[in-house]
């Protein structure tokens, strides 16, 4: 066993592990980083991964040889080819001062590695004072029940064919969150269900993939999905409608959780908060 768990426990002021994002607070084990060591050795998803729906190979993956385990202090850097390439340290520890550590490790190891970006991954508890950055959200679906919303929502299979034309427009002037790479998806029919929002016979709005999937303990956890609105078409509340009904959608699958990462402030963020999400922590990247 590498990591020493009365070293590391104290250190993880957010649910945050390497290569696999939020995890559950039940399922951040030492075992779940150890096997994420594993994984940086055979370069295969981990059973739990989120990304393993999508196939492929994992691009990130831990730089095991320089990860820095000590009782005050962990750095954990990982390594990913895609674009120009990019190694994050994450800085795992009470003092300011290994956010300085992480920098100059991140610095070297990029060099090393002949890849352009290096950044440094803070992890922040939930009582964190004008945080910045990314806040992790738990939906925990074994508390109260989440009812069907009204509203012109549906799956989008579902819409009359005219309106799932508009689909593709759609996805392609929401881009930049993703919407193009989950259209690829849904016609390669490689993904679960998208829900979608329309208004006049257009989609102006959707939440998806739909899939629920065991987590590192076992667990049934809703993954993450990819969610837009259209700017025109903000506003109206459009966007809480299709949350809700993608955590009815979870809840009625069989779901316990969702974990969600927000902007903090943003649209998604603010909407979390208002709808009564507990706040687990931060993560706060910078370059370094």
């Amino acid at each position: 066993m590498f990591f020493r768990w009365d070293w590391l426990r104290p250190q993880l002021t957010a649910p945050i592990v390497p290569t696999l994002g939020p995890v559950h607070p039940d399922a951040l084990t030492v075992d779940t980083f150890e096997d994420t060591l594993r994984a940086a050795d055979t370069g295969d998803f981990l059973p739990y991964d989120k990304d393993r729906r999508w196939g492929g190979e994992k691009h990130e993956r831990i730089l095991r040889e320089d990860v820095v385990h000590q009782a005050e202090r962990t750095l954990v850097p990982t390594v990913t080819r895609r674009g120009r390439g990019t190694v994050k340290v994450f800085a795992y520890g009470m003092r300011d001062s290994v956010v300085e550590e992480a920098a100059e490790l991140a610095a070297k190891l990029a060099a090393a590695h002949n890849v352009v970006n290096a950044r440094v991954v803070r992890p922040l508890g939930p009582e964190t004072t004008h945080p910045h950055g990314t806040r992790i959200q738990l939906k925990d679906f074994t508390t109260a029940l989440c009812p069907a919303p009204d509203g012109p929502v549906r799956p989008s299979t579902t819409w009359p064919i005219d309106v799932q034309d508009t689909f593709a427009p759609f996805a392609e002037a929401m881009a930049g969150e993703g919407l193009t790479f989950l259209h690829t998806q849904m016609l390669a029919g490689q993904c679960g269900p998208v829900i979608a929002v329309a208004i006049e016979d257009r989609i102006v709005g959707a939440i998806g993939p739909m899939e629920v999937r065991p987590d590192a303990i076992g667990r049934p956890q809703l993954m993450p999905q990819y969610f837009a609105v259209l700017p025109e078409a903000r506003g109206q509340g459009l966007g809480r409608v299709l949350w809700r009904a993608a955590m009815h959608w979870g809840q009625t699958h069989g779901a316990a959780y969702q974990l969600l990462q927000t902007e903090v402030d943003g649209p998604s963020d603010r909407l979390c908060q208002a709808e009564g999400l507990t706040s687990l922590g931060f993560t706060h990247t910078t370059s370094a």
